[in-house]
């Protein structure tokens, strides 16, 4: 199966950022938050800060797209010749080959109804069985895969996060009838060789038209598919700057909030001081207090010894 390089980043740890994230769509979405989480954490304990902001940003598939990521993985085979069958399907419709197109038609039908109960099944076995509207989600991915080149290259990658919708510019019921309808030339209604010329100029001029309306057509869906995959690019980078924004913004407030706290201790610490400062303080106090009165009483007594001897002699 043909994916899409996503550049992956191995250190000399052996760390990759990739199989992590293929990982994680791998997972159930009833886990896939708590599971994020912890990988993120594991990278930012390793020091992959942008590892660990990468997968912080991942977001979790609803779980039709999610089915749809398990059949990718589970069903290598059938999704390569499904791959195969969309660009096989998408060069008869530009070519209007109408017998190509009703061969791939019958195919595109039955492979999609089959494929959607695989991906139905899977689901079940993991223990996260599809409702009615996540089945015909599923099978709106499918459809999306087989008609657009850049919804086939999101599958591939095995990162859906939402289902796929097919783009008007390749119609779900267009047929081999149709097509035939665009080739085959009309008959000449009248037995006039002029009229029957003027006939084939006029349908020749209709084709003309046709495929310059189709030309138009498509350049103006490519242009809408463009800026829907610039507004896609456009909403994960601010989605992601948001995510690392409230990061950022959690980690300052954590130091505020450790800084405050060795405030506080400090201010403890500085009262404790203070209070056993007064305390030194009175009891030099008190002490001085007592070695003034002891020392009069010494000079009191040595004048009375003084006094008395002198009548002794």
């Amino acid at each position: 199966m043909q994916r899409k390089d996503t550049g992956r980043r191995r250190g000399r740890t052996g760390y990759d950022v990739e199989s992590v994230l293929d990982e994680l769509y791998a997972t159930p979405p009833t886990d896939f938050v708590s599971r994020r989480e912890a990988r993120a954490a594991a990278a930012r304990t390793a020091g992959h800060d942008e590892d660990a902001r990468r997968i912080h940003a991942a977001r979790r598939p609803t779980r039709a797209a999610w089915a749809a990521n398990l059949l990718l993985r589970s069903r290598p085979e059938e999704s390569t010749r499904f791959l195969e069958l969309g660009q096989a399907l998408r060069e008869a419709h530009r070519t209007l080959d109408a017998a190509g197109l009703k061969e791939l038609s019958a195919q595109r039908r039955s492979i999609v109804s089959a494929l959607s109960r695989q991906a139905a099944r899977l689901a079940r076995d993991a223990g996260q069985p599809l409702s009615d509207a996540a089945q015909r989600e599923v099978e709106s991915t499918l459809r999306a895969v087989l008609a657009d080149p850049d919804a086939a290259d999101r599958w591939a990658a095995g990162r859906l996060e939402s289902a796929l919708t097919p783009p008007s510019a390749f119609p779900s019921g267009t047929d081999a009838s149709t097509a035939s309808a665009r080739r085959r030339p009309s008959r000449p209604a009248a037995p006039s060789a002029a009229r029957g010329t003027r006939s084939r100029d006029e349908l020749a001029e209709r084709r003309r038209r046709r495929r310059e309306e189709l030309a138009r057509a498509e350049e103006a869906a490519e242009a809408a598919s463009r800026r829907l995959r610039d507004r896609h690019a456009e909403h994960t980078d601010a989605d992601a700057s948001l995510r690392r924004t409230r990061d950022d913004h959690e980690e300052a407030r954590q130091r505020v909030s450790d800084a405050e706290r060795r405030l506080r201790q400090a201010q403890q610490e500085l009262e404790r001081a203070d209070r056993e400062r007064r305390e030194a303080e009175e009891r030099a106090r008190t002490a001085a207090d007592a070695l003034a009165e002891a020392e009069r009483e010494a000079r009191e007594a040595a004048r009375k010894v003084e006094r008395l001897a002198a009548r002794v002699t």
